[in-house]
């Protein structure tokens, strides 16, 4: 099969592989489509240490079926899927828990690290577990179902969170994920959301997609203007989904006391923290790490129309022409968001 290959940091190739064979309990699925996300831009530089080469990234994927492994039952040949990027174990206390991204012994999908390797989606062919798999609606093409993976992020985040009673919403970061958590909350029902970015494109995107505030931190005080447009001088609910120390700090300055900041972002591995105004207002602080059984809702949220994908979608490409765009998303080129490969 055709593969996308990191051989090395910064330089892909396209190489013919040896087709994934599924084992015991997996699926062979026919990659139509995978979407380049942040984690594999960032994987292709070295500078987060888990996509040692060679190794095939990607993971926000979806396809057809094409085999099924020894003791696989209830699917079939042809079947249109997407699946988690999350391999548990199915074993541990976590898992137990349904807590299953926090799996002792948890693998993701074309990471290749110093504890595990395991190829990705960037290929013709992969091979996954079958509980990991997850049927696509007929409204969904395999482009949008490649992005589920990026909706159940968000999702996950609203749903460790107290978003059900808040009046008033914050996303810091109207990247991906932003964009996508706050079209999450609003499908949930919270009455107020804003958003806050650096971008006037990407806030200008955020208003399209719902969002009741954009506020502009490169020409206004957020913390403050936040605590003026709401009655408890502060939001009720922060998300921080860019991950840097600027945002975690717009974040924690903008809740109202006894408010909460649920942290998403995951870019700098040590931020500042203003602790003082955490401790007197009483704050919680939430992190949210991947998901854990999101995929029906992100699904029925797609197929819905509660939650646009498409509008994200920057590039539909070959995947031949996978070195280029990710040269383009490493260059943080305006305006790009997802691209995704077809195989």
């Amino acid at each position: 099969m055709r593969a996308l290959v990191l051989e090395e940091y910064g330089r892909f190739a396209l190489r013919d592989v040896p087709d994934p064979q599924p084992g015991p309990g997996e699926v062979l699925v026919r990659v139509r489509a995978c979407g380049i996300c942040g984690s594999d831009v960032h994987g292709m530089d070295g500078s987060t240490g888990r996509r040692i080469p060679p190794v095939i990234m990607g993971h926000e994927a979806a396809g057809e079926i094409a085999a099924l492994g020894p003791g696989v039952s209830g699917w079939k040949e042809g079947e249109r899927v997407t699946f988690d990027s999350t391999i548990y174990c199915g074993q541990c206390s976590f898992c137990r828990e349904g807590r299953v991204n926090l799996c002792d012994r948890r693998r993701v999908l074309g990471v290749s690290c110093g504890e595990y390797r395991r190829d990705g989606a960037f290929a013709e062919y992969v091979a996954v577990p079958e509980r990991i798999l997850y049927r696509l609606p007929d409204a969904i093409p395999f482009p949008w179902a490649a992005m589920v993976e990026a909706v159940s992020i968000g999702a996950h985040a609203v749903r460790i969170s107290p978003a059900g009673p808040a009046r008033c919403a914050l996303v810091v970061g109207a990247g991906m994920i932003g964009l996508l958590l706050l079209q999450v909350l609003k499908a949930g029902g919270c009455p107020r959301v804003l958003a806050a970015d650096v971008d006037p494109g990407r806030l200008e995107l955020a208003r399209e997609l719902g969002a009741d505030g954009c506020l502009d931190a490169s020409s206004c005080d957020v913390p403050a203007v936040a605590r003026s447009l709401t009655e408890r001088d502060g939001v009720d609910l922060a998300f921080d989904a860019a991950g840097n120390p600027a945002a975690l700090r717009t974040a924690v300055l903008s809740v109202r006391k006894g408010g909460w900041v649920t942290l998403v972002g995951n870019l700098a591995p040590d931020v500042a923290l203003p602790l003082q105004w955490t401790v007197t207002r009483e704050l919680t602080l939430q992190g949210s790490c991947a998901s854990a059984g999101e995929y029906p809702r992100c699904l029925e949220l797609i197929a819905s129309g509660q939650v646009r994908v498409d509008p994200l979608i920057s590039a539909v490409r070959p995947l031949e022409e996978g070195p280029g765009w990710f040269a383009r998303l490493h260059g943080r080129e305006a305006g790009l968001m997802k691209v995704i490969l077809e195989p």
